[in-house]
């Protein structure tokens, strides 16, 4: 476990992102799929760790790690 640590404290932060869209139609694979990655991509950049992403017919789901420190 990679884990943050100051002085006093130890923390992790993980988050688990499903996204689906307002009408729920079976778009994501043929339309969207290249957009997503994209943006996948920009949030790798600026020091969001990808742990996990899917992209389903009606919806999208990944999981992250911040790494970014305050």
């Amino acid at each position: 476990m990679d884990k943050n640590t100051l002085s006093h404290t130890t923390w992790e932060c993980k988050y688990h992102l499903v996204f689906s869209p307002k009408y729920i139609r079976q778009i994501i694979y043929g339309k969207i799929k290249r957009d997503v990655g994209k943006i996948l991509r920009e949030l790798s950049k600026k020091g969001v760790e990808i742990i996990e992403a899917e992209l389903c017919k009606d919806h999208v789901t990944y999981a992250c790690k911040d790494t970014v420190k305050i």
